[in-house]
C-alpha cells in the first residue's frame, strides 16, 4: 500500500483558522510557524477551544492518526505532518461538512467537461460511471450523464490555475479537489492533469480518486478510519474487488437514506 495526497475537498466558505498559543521552547527542527500553519489548516480550533495550547492541539492530531499521544512533536508525529495529503480539515469517523450540505433531490446529473490524455475516453467514462455507482449502490441516489446542458456535478481535468481559485500544484501533490453540494461550483470535481492517471495499480487510479471526490460532491467530509474511502490519504485497492467500507456507507446513508430494494 502506498499513500499520496488525495484531494483538496472544498466547502465554501473555507473553515476559518484561529490563533494558537505557541510555547517558546523548540519542539524539533520543524519551524513553529509551520506547525501552526499545519494545525490551523487541518485541525482548526473553534470558539469553545480556541485557547488550546500547542501541546493540546498536537494531542488532538495524534489521536486522529492513531499515534502515541504525547503532545510532543516526536519523530512519528513529524513524519505524519510531512506526508502529502488532502487539503480538507480532518474529522473523526464519517462526517459531513459544516451545516450538513446535501442535495435536496436524489436524481443528479453529471457532465465530463474535459478529459485526460492518459486514458482513452471510454476508460475515463467507465471509471467515472463506476465511481458514482459506489454511492448509488447504497442510497436512493441516481446519476444521469448529460452532454450539453448544465449538470449538478461537472467533472474536468485541468492544470495549475483553472478558474476556480484553487490552483493545482503539479504532479505528485494534490491529486484532485471537489466542492460540497450547492449552487455554482457546488458538487463539481476537478482532477489535476499533471498527474499520471491510470485504470490499474500503476500511477494514480482514476476510479479510486473519483469515488473519494464524489463523496465530497455529495456532502461527506473526511474520516479518520483507516481503510475508509473518505480517509484523507490515497491508497491503492483493486477496483475489481472494491466494496464501500461500512464507515463510508453509514455516512452517506445518514445524508440520503438506504437503498430500498424492490421486489
Amino acid at each position: 500500500i502506498y499513500y499520496l495526497l488525495l484531494c483538496a475537498a472544498i466547502f465554501l466558505p473555507e473553515t476559518p483558522a484561529f490563533p494558537v498559543q505557541l510555547r517558546p521552547e523548540s519542539w524539533s527542527s520543524v519551524d513553529l510557524q509551520n506547525i501552526k500553519v499545519y494545525l490551523d489548516k487541518f485541525f482548526p480550533t473553534f470558539t469553545k477551544t480556541q485557547n488550546q495550547s500547542l501541546e493540546e492541539r498536537i494531542k488532538e492530531m495524534q489521536k486522529f492518526f492513531h499515534l502515541t499521544v504525547t503532545g510532543k512533536l516526536d519523530t512519528e508525529t513529524e513524519n505524519i505532518m510531512k506526508l502529502p495529503r488532502c487539503g480538507l480539515p480532518d474529522v473523526a469517523e464519517y462526517q459531513t461538512f459544516s451545516g450538513t450540505p446535501r442535495w435536496k433531490k436524489t436524481h443528479l446529473t453529471y457532465k465530463i467537461a474535459s478529459y485526460t490524455p492518459d486514458l482513452p475516453r471510454k476508460k475515463v467514462d467507465d471509471a467515472i460511471k463506476k465511481a458514482l455507482m459506489v454511492w448509488s449502490d447504497v442510497t436512493p441516489l441516481q446519476f444521469r450523464r448529460v452532454y450539453m446542458s448544465q449538470a449538478d456535478i461537472e467533472i474536468r481535468f485541468a492544470r495549475r490555475e483553472h478558474g476556480d481559485g484553487y490552483p493545482f500544484d503539479g504532479r505528485g501533490n494534490t491529486l484532485a479537489h471537489a466542492f460540497a453540494p450547492g449552487e455554482g461550483l457546488g458538487g463539481d470535481a476537478h482532477f489535476d492533469d499533471d498527474e499520471k492517471w491510470s485504470d490499474i495499480n500503476q500511477d494514480v487510479n482514476l476510479f479510486l480518486v473519483a469515488a473519494h471526490e464524489f463523496g465530497h460532491s455529495l456532502g461527506l467530509a473526511h474520516s479518520n478510519v483507516r481503510g475508509a474511502l473518505m480517509y484523507p490519504l490515497y491508497s491503492y485497492q483493486n477496483p475489481e474487488t472494491f466494496r464501500l467500507p461500512e464507515d463510508d456507507r453509514r455516512g452517506i446513508q445518514k445524508l440520503y437514506g438506504k437503498l430500498m430494494m424492490k421486489f
